[in-house]
């Protein structure tokens, strides 16, 4: 590691951090994913008719987003990467899990009847990350540098977009692309820039929540910040399998399929972690690290589904917000931890969180967002690009935001079809895993590979 990137963190890994300053960092980290969690039961929520259970869902969420962080961190019995690595739900089910409800509720199925088959399906689909963690060693030449530098860029892209839409106002706001709202989002990413460019160190760890701040100041004092009344009780409870356990091979199959899919963006946040933890992406030490990542991927889907919170994965949000504030020691992943299962033990609370204005959001995560980019191209370009993996990057690129451009063109498949592979992620994804099989090296390279030494800290 060179000395320009050794002083880029503040606190590394395995680094103490008092209380104050570790508080302080997870707070932005919270800030940067609290509404991926809670987004996806809003999205499920209401499209599926359980509008009755959304406080209780999301605060779930929130509780089993903290539980897996925790575990992710604390590393025990080899289960979790022992890093920063935010457990959050998952979009990529997005549309298994809409499919398999609309199913249910075709057979007349209540919403209590829904919610016990998509947890009930969800618990057994956690054991698929748990088997494949076994067999990281095995696997590796499918999760080479080059594939997951590619997978971690288009999931930068996907959430970049994220970003946007909410600097515009929203999804579906009435004065999207308002003057107003492009400029509390100006205003919000230039506090950031700015914090995090001083050598006061206090300054850079607080950035992000002080840019927050800043940006939902101007949108009240602008008029622009409305409060909307409070849902959900003030302090709820955990009930395992609240709704009932049902399961159903039709239903299981693409979430099955899916979450072995999700292994793969797993695999590319998790390098990205510890290319930005500055540590090793190669070797004995690193697989043991995607190894207890992916298992304890598979255990906090376990405790989602137990306590109806829908599949966790590893957020790559986080990730910006490493490099950002450059703390990546792992203790501040027991204080996220700790406030997210705090979040969901009062609903009330992530109420509150709603009620940051969206272009204030989008302007803080943008750069976040950006970051995860930038780390995929950091990773991508480890080794020299020569005209094999210039053709896979192109070829997944292509395809990958292709088709999340123009859904369209899966429209005369099943749709099934359409749900899994209509992202960048999954499909830009599996074809760079079957083009790194199908298309070998060239002597020279392998020749390269086979000397190169396996980088330290």
């Amino acid at each position: 590691m060179s000395e320009s990137n050794e002083k880029e963190l503040l606190y590394g890994l395995e680094a103490r951090i008092a209380p104050a300053p570790a508080f302080f960092t997870a707070v932005q980290h919270v800030l940067a994913s609290v509404v991926g969690i809670i987004t996806p039961p809003l999205i499920i929520g209401s499209v599926l008719g359980l509008t009755a259970y959304l406080p209780y869902l999301i605060s779930m969420s929130l509780l089993a987003s903290g539980i897996g962080t925790f575990i992710q961190a604390r590393r025990f019995m080899g289960i979790g990467a022992g890093m920063i690595c935010l457990q959050g739900t998952s979009f990529a089910f997005l549309g298994v899990i809409l499919s398999g409800g609309f199913l249910v509720k075709s057979r007349g199925g209540s919403p209590e009847d829904i919610m016990a088959m998509i947890f009930g399906v969800n618990f057994v689909a956690a054991f698929i990350p748990l088997v494949v963690s076994r067999f990281i060693s095995q696997l590796r030449r499918a999760f080479t540098p080059l594939v997951t530098g590619t997978v971690i860029v288009l999931i930068g892209i996907s959430l970049i977009k994220v970003s946007i839409t909410d600097w515009g106002g929203g999804h579906g706001a009435a004065d999207f692309g308002a003057p107003a709202n492009l400029g509390l989002g100006a205003l919000t990413l230039l506090v950031i820039v700015i914090l995090n460019r001083t050598s006061v160190r206090s300054l850079r760890l607080s950035a992000i929540v002080v840019g927050i701040a800043v940006g939902c100041l101007a949108a009240a004092l602008t008029g622009h910040l409305t409060f909307k009344p409070l849902q959900g009780s003030w302090f709820e409870l955990p009930r395992p399998f609240r709704f009932g356990f049902n399961f159903d091979w039709t239903i299981f199959v693409p979430i099955a399929l899916v979450s072995f899919i999700s292994i793969l963006e797993a695999v590319g946040d998790l390098t990205a972690n510890c290319m930005l933890s500055q540590q090793p992406i190669e070797g004995e030490s690193f697989r043991k690290r995607l190894k207890g990542g992916i298992l304890a991927d598979g255990v906090s889907c376990m405790v989602a589904a137990m306590f109806s919170a829908f599949p966790n994965t590893t957020f790559a949000q986080n990730n910006g917000v490493i490099q950002m504030t450059g703390v990546a020691s792992r203790r501040v992943g027991l204080y996220i931890g700790g406030l997210l299962a705090l979040l969901g033990l009062f609903p009330v609370i992530g109420s509150v969180l709603q009620q940051i204005p969206a272009p204030v959001l989008g302007g803080a995560t943008l750069v976040m967002f950006g970051s995860v980019v930038a780390a995929g191209i950091r990773i991508m370009t480890q080794m020299p690009l020569g005209r094999r993996e210039m053709l896979i990057v192109a070829i997944s690129f292509g395809i990958g935001l292709g088709v999340e451009a123009v859904p369209d063109v899966l429209k005369q498949f099943p749709q099934i079809i359409g749900n899994i592979f209509g992202h960048a992620v999954t499909s830009g994804g599996v074809v760079a895993m079957l083009l790194n099989f199908m298309m070998p090296a060239e002597q020279h390279e392998k020749a390269v590979e086979a000397v190169k030494p396996i980088k330290v800290n």
